[in-house]
């Protein structure tokens, strides 16, 4: 015999027990509470800070804000694509337009040698020369301009520096030599030729006249063609 009502006791007939509504009514709360937190973490997506998410993904998205393809960057170190740098063509064709070497002429180491044998070989290579005496003695070559060595094309004037003073030579006759002849004669003898009427025809006269002692270098003035008034 109890003196006091429990919520175990014996609900009367008709009327429900207390105490299996309470327990009943906790479980299905519980149970609600469980599938609203499930069904929200399924609609949710996973979270993006979460630390279980792959390495790949933190190594793919730190190579794209550096500028690299992601595909590139989640490679390993040996499966990396190659990069070839260009390679620039090497030539051994010399720089500068080409030139006809026939059209070109070393200048020879004269220095030394006699001016007429200087003179002599410039003029078997196509060159011109021009005798400038000096002060000095002897009749060698002290200098070249341009310098031996130096390419230059044929025809180019080769001065000649002479140690001592230009030397004596004698006046040739030129009576009724054709006019070329007659410069080239003159040329020979160390002496420049002069026109006084033309260059065509035969000389009929000259300055100094023949036999004459004259120097290297001196003019020797010829008339050729028309006689003059």
């Amino acid at each position: 015999m109890s003196d006091g009502h429990t919520l175990l006791d014996t609900p009367e007939p008709g009327r429900p027990n207390r105490a299996a509504l309470l327990i009943g009514g906790g479980l299905a709360f519980v149970l609600l509470a469980t599938v609203g937190a499930t069904v929200g973490w399924v609609l949710a997506g996973p979270d993006e800070s979460s630390p279980t998410d792959p390495p790949a993904a933190s190594a793919s998205t730190a190579a794209t804000s550096a500028g690299f393809p992601t595909s590139a960057a989640a490679l390993p170190p040996a499966e990396q694509p190659a990069t070839v740098a260009p390679t620039t063509p090497r030539t051994t064709t010399p720089p500068g337009p080409s030139t006809d070497s026939t059209s070109y002429v070393t200048v020879p180491d004269l220095v030394g040698d006699g001016f007429e044998g200087a003179r002599s070989d410039l003029r078997d290579r196509k060159l011109g020369w021009r005798l400038v005496f000096g002060t000095g003695l002897g009749e060698k070559v002290e200098r070249l301009d341009p310098a031996p060595g130096t390419r230059v094309s044929h025809g180019t004037t080769v001065k000649v520096y002479v140690a001592g003073p230009a030397p004596e030579a004698e006046v040739p006759d030129l009576d009724d030599y054709d006019c070329a002849d007659a410069a080239a004669t003159i040329v020979e003898r160390g002496f420049y030729p002069r026109y006084r009427t033309g260059r065509v025809g035969k000389v009929h006269s000259q300055d100094p006249e023949p036999d004459t002692t004259q120097h290297w270098n001196d003019e020797v003035a010829i008339s050729c063609g028309a006689t003059e008034e």
